[in-house]
């Protein structure tokens, strides 16, 4: 009897695929790049399981070329990129990684927002042009201490955030649909704000919401205009929350202080019309802005276990179970289909 096919999109650790390999028949992007999307479909036309990434776009039409399709393991907390209702009709698992991606996306959320307000890329690049002969009165940034922090988004990379910041001794307000409990609050310090609130008070927002049709462009001319002058902006959320050439002209007009990113509208593929590239004024703004290569979870460690998760997920499926982290219903007719 032949092995399931499995396809990884894209590069995972050995282990990975070692243990797929035990009860499956592997095929890995062993490459950085991404497949052309004749190779991948290709690859997946025959395939019973798929571990994707965020590159990958995963709609009807694609999964008309896999019919043999079980499970979709996304090694992903989001997942915009996937059409749930589609993989359900279709009798197909759509799993994400719900949590190990919380605390170091937290932890360079930190890095972003102190690199950023203490002027630290730039006083890097001063030391490294040769212009620097000992102290003198210059880049001075804006601190934590004494300031209010806002934070859009509370949820599980947004308690790890609060909980880390606490230690900075500064007022931390949010805004989310969802109501923490008063407990929680008062554990993590903060307390709950409107968006006009959160926008008007914060000496820095940071932005940690996934991407959906109503948090597109969020953060546009409008929000940015209502933000406090002199503030400072971090997203580490989805690159396309922000409204990334509102940015700039925030920036170039002197209402933002700085702006902190690690992810990109350019990065958001799955959506129609996104930039091709990163704003070109943000990339010249290099006094003003600090950014990252989408590093979010980029820990070896926690790769590692990400894409653990995700290749036990398929096992599960493929087992006939419903997988420990599905975020759909396979629908009746479908689950009778697959039987």
């Amino acid at each position: 009897m032949s092995r399931p096919r499995v396809v990884l999109t894209h590069r995972v650790h050995d282990p990975v695929k070692q243990l797929l390999a035990r009860h499956c028949e592997v095929v890995s992007n062993d490459t950085l790049e991404s497949w052309p999307h004749a190779k991948l479909l290709e690859e997946a036309r025959n395939a019973e399981g798929l571990l994707v990434f965020m590159p990958d776009k995963i709609d009807e039409s694609f999964l008309t070329h896999c019919p043999r399709l079980k499970v979709i393991a996304a090694a992903l907390k989001g997942y915009d990129n996937i059409d749930l209702a589609a993989s359900s009709r279709r009798g197909v698992w759509v799993t994400v990684v719900p949590d190990l991606l919380s605390q170091p996306t937290a932890e360079l959320a930190i890095a972003l927002t102190l690199g950023l307000v203490r002027n630290v890329a730039a006083g890097d690049r001063l030391i490294r042009s040769g212009r620097f002969h000992g102290w003198r009165p210059v880049l001075y940034g804006g601190g934590l201490a004494g300031k209010t922090v806002g934070v859009i988004g509370m949820g599980r990379v947004g308690q790890a955030f609060a909980r880390v910041l606490a230690g900075f001794n500064c007022r931390i307000i949010y805004h989310d649909p969802v109501h923490m409990s008063p407990v929680q609050e008062a554990f993590l310090g903060m307390g709950r704000a409107s968006l006009d609130q959160v926008l008007a008070e914060s000496d820095v927002l940071v932005v940690l919401v996934p991407l959906t049709a109503s948090s597109l462009h969020m953060i546009g001319d409008e929000a940015l205009a209502r933000m406090k002058p002199g503030s400072y902006l971090v997203n580490v959320g989805r690159g396309s929350v922000v409204d990334e050439a509102a940015v700039a002209r925030a920036l170039d007009r002197g209402h933002l202080a700085g702006f902190a990113a690690d992810v990109f509208e350019m990065e958001d593929w799955a959506r129609p019309g996104h930039p091709a590239a990163i704003h070109p004024s943000l990339l010249a703004t290099a006094d003003r802005t600090l950014f990252t290569p989408h590093l979010g979870s980029a820990v070896a460690k926690t790769r590692l276990e990400i894409e653990m998760s995700a290749a036990e997920s398929i096992l599960q499926a493929l087992r006939g179970e419903r997988p420990r982290d599905a975020i759909n219903e396979i629908e009746p007719a479908a689950r009778k289909a697959e039987k």
